[in-house]
């Protein structure tokens, strides 16, 4: 089956942009049914690099074509783990993903990952085969609150992803109150616009009345760099 790939805009935007745009959108779209009260929720990103630092390197050197492995879990929550790759192609984008129960995350993270073999999802086979022969490992750990809106048939999705934060590795992303490093400055966060086939005139119309500047800004690398910098 051919990878049904996605158009990914980032922004970065202040707290005022946020509040203006947040009106807007309000009026328009519907915030994601899986959000909280406040229309958002909490994710958590273990990224995984090998020991050339590929993904890293290949995202700071802008190489068009690329990907990167994570695992997910969503308001500190076991009960959805997912490993997933994300593929790259200029602007836009594909993810894989494989589910793992708490002790297959575990077993993941020491590096044991014979487990994936026995799953179906061709991405299992695929990163045991590269964990094996790159030697991937934890690399750092993602956490932001992401406020989502969402168009009637799904196809848009606009967040606001807030309170970017850097944590070591090797800490538990399963605990509320494991402490991190912020990234950006306060108030700053990132908008991300994704779109299947062409995004609909009545939102592109919303963005042509700011003044929006488009950044190629990683999470992953923002905050690999962080604790690379703390630690050092």
């Amino acid at each position: 089956m051919t990878p049904a790939y996605r158009h990914e805009l980032k922004y970065l935007v202040n707290q005022a942009e946020y509040r203006q745009l947040q009106t807007v959108l309000h009026s328009l779209l519907g915030h994601d049914a899986h959000a909280g009260p406040q229309g958002e929720y909490h994710i958590r990103s273990l990224y995984l690099d090998d020991l050339y630092h590929t993904a890293y390197r290949q995202k700071m050197a802008g190489v068009e074509v690329r990907k990167k492995y994570r695992v997910r879990i969503y308001d500190c929550l076991d009960r959805h783990i997912a490993l997933e790759c994300k593929y790259k192609n200029g602007a836009y984008i594909y993810k894989e993903s494989v589910p793992l129960t708490v002790a297959e995350y575990g077993d993941l993270c020491r590096g044991n990952c014979g487990f994936l073999l026995q799953k179906p999802q061709p991405l299992a086979r695929q990163f045991f085969l590269e964990a094996r022969a790159n030697i991937i490992r934890p690399c750092v750990i993602v956490a932001y609150d992401r406020e989502a809106f969402v168009n009637d048939v799904g196809t848009v999705r606009i967040t606001f992803d807030k309170a970017l934060t850097a944590m070591e590795p090797r800490q538990n992303m399963f605990d509320p109150a494991c402490p991190g490093y912020h990234v950006l400055p306060p108030g700053q966060m990132i908008l991300e616009v994704k779109f299947t086939g062409i995004l609909p005139e009545y939102i592109q119309s919303i963005f042509r009345a700011y003044s929006f500047v488009r950044t190629s800004a990683s999470k992953f690398c923002l905050c690999a760099d962080r604790v690379r910098h703390t630690l050092r």
